[in-house]
């Protein structure tokens, strides 16, 4: 046999033993027939698609169990009535009601988590540990949906005798009734060849929608480089041509006398004589005031040397 041969035995033998229940599981956790067939077939379609992880895998039902679980109470059903799971039995047309339709409404009015804990612990008979692991969620965390729903169903319940059993006791009770709703519920699963010839042309059709964005995105950005100017227009000169502000006109070495109309005026006539005796006078007031605190400084020093008259 050929290495796809070899898979596809083994994927049908797996859709064979394992189709049937999960159907029936998916059953009681949306209470739609249509629903829950709809889970089972994606599931399945997801495990040939990787096949050779699922092949590997541990427990590979577990793997196709927790696919089918995921779709069927996703939060993503609930804009489309047909999809969502159901509040109260709503049999399809063309099916049979629900053996146990009390137990099933019972069982739909819990919170999809404490849903999920109960179906696999009383339902799937699955341990306390491997319910834990299956939801996702600590082993404490696990025991208490699963004891809040138990009381949630013996309180809407009374007949089923839960009140005061013990927990095993009470699995045992549980595990009997849904078994018996699941059962009683007339669904066919997909066949494993549909399943599988369904999901390639799923992939196939994930491939070509990638290959076209991808060329789409290509073509677009090719576009956008050959439309594209490739100069720049100059910038504007203006700002940068216009005049440089003009200096501060120059004021007198009075501060409070008039100013020189040659310092209002740019580019006015100057004076170089008058400017030359400016700086003359600016030189001799300089020596004149530093020989003056020069002889300060002398008298103040003659002043300390010698001693102060009586």
């Amino acid at each position: 046999m050929t290495p796809r041969e070899q898979a596809t035995a083994a994927f049908d033998e797996l859709h064979a033993r394992h189709a049937l229940a999960l159907t029936r599981q998916a059953f009681l956790l949306t209470g739609r027939p249509r629903v829950a067939e709809r889970a089972v077939e994606r599931g399945f379609r997801r495990a040939w698609q990787h096949w050779p992880r699922v092949a590997v895998d541990a427990d590979p039902a577990g793997w196709v169990r927790a696919e089918v679980y995921e779709y069927a109470l996703t939060p993503w059903h609930r804009p489309c009535p047909a999809l969502r799971p159901a509040r109260t039995p709503e049999p399809d047309t063309g099916r049979a009601a629900p053996s146990d339709p009390e137990l099933l409404a019972a069982l739909l009015s819990l919170p999809a988590p404490y849903r999920r804990a109960l179906v696999l612990h009383d339902g799937v008979g699955l341990g306390l540990g491997e319910t834990a692991a299956e939801i996702e969620a600590s082993t404490p965390a696990a025991a208490g949906r699963l004891t809040h729903a138990r009381e949630r169903i013996a309180a809407r319940l009374p007949e089923l005798g839960l009140d005061g059993q013990p927990p095993a006791r009470q699995g045992e009770i549980l595990r009997a009734r849904l078994t018996g709703l699941a059962a009683a519920q007339r669904m066919t699963p997909p066949a494993a060849a549909h399943v599988r010839s369904a999901s390639e042309r799923s992939a196939e059709r994930t491939t070509r929608s990638v290959f076209g964005l991808t060329g789409l995105l290509a073509l677009v950005t090719l576009l956008t480089m050959v439309l594209a100017p490739d100069h720049h227009p100059p910038p504007d000169r203006s700002l940068s041509s216009a005049p440089h502000a003009l200096p501060s006109p120059v004021r007198s070495p009075d501060a409070n006398g008039p100013r020189t109309s040659g310092a209002h005026q740019p580019g006015g006539p100057r004076e170089p004589g008058r400017a030359h005796r400016r700086h003359g006078a600016h030189q001799r007031g300089s020596a004149h005031r530093g020989g003056n605190a020069a002889a300060a400084r002398e008298r103040l020093r003659q002043a300390r040397l010698t001693p102060e008259s009586r």
